[in-house]
């Protein structure tokens, strides 16, 4: 199977880090699924990258929405788990509303979780895949959890044990899941960050293409494997 045929879903594609990492993909001569929650803005930016790149309508919250996508575009032999928000800076982990961390668990560690469950059984079956959970240095415990974001930093931890776990059960399969800290990077989250997306999305691709003999499950931190 060559790039040609194989297909990538990158899950927040429609700006930012997520829109770097598809045009990445496309360059390289991946089949790109362009995701996105508005139905506009999917296939507004499925059309910029012209090509084979296909839209879909995703909301990762939506607990039907990731099957509903897989019976939707088919197979799919890449999932990058880019989709993620962040609402609680600026509050202690003592007085964060809950409701902002249950939040922030929907869709950066439960979303990731969807879409595993919708994917990875088909890329075990085919002996190919590779699974990218975009996550952060604020959820590594080597780096230091962050209380200026409490909800989003643990929710970026417990993506990386689900990374783990999601290693551990393909190990042998053909498929590969890492996650890769990609810095901090100008987005709409980080405005003032000096990386640009298209520099964080090297990484990810990178680790969204590693050879079959590339480790799994595993925090890359600019390619290279970093503690938890």
């Amino acid at each position: 199977m060559t790039a040609t045929t194989r297909v990538a879903l990158v899950t927040g594609a429609n700006r930012g880090i997520g829109r770097a990492v598809s045009d990445r993909l496309q360059t390289l001569g991946f089949q790109v699924v362009v995701t996105a929650r508005d139905a506009e803005e999917a296939e507004r930016a499925a059309a910029a990258l012209g090509g084979a790149a296909r839209p879909a309508v995703l909301d990762v919250s939506d607990e039907d929405a990731p099957a509903r996508v897989r019976d939707e575009v088919g197979p799919v032999d890449i999932v990058v788990n880019n989709a993620g928000i962040q609402l609680d800076w600026g509050r202690a982990p003592s007085e964060v509303p809950v409701e902002l961390v249950r939040r922030q668990f929907e869709v950066n560690v439960l979303g990731a979780w969807r879409m595993c469950q919708a994917f990875l059984p088909g890329m075990v079956e085919r002996g190919w895949g590779r699974v990218v959970m975009v996550s952060s240095g604020t959820g590594a415990f080597s780096h230091g959890l962050s209380p200026q974001t409490p909800g989003y930093s643990v929710s970026k931890t417990a993506l990386n044990a689900l990374t783990v776990l999601m290693a551990a059960e393909t190990a042998g399969t053909g498929v590969l899941v890492n996650a890769v800290n990609p810095g901090q990077v100008r987005t709409r989250m980080r405005p003032q960050a000096e990386r640009l997306p298209e520099q964080a999305a090297e990484d990810i691709v990178w680790a969204a293409t590693l050879p079959d003999d590339g480790p799994s499950g595993v925090f890359l931190r600019g390619r290279e494997a970093v503690p938890w």
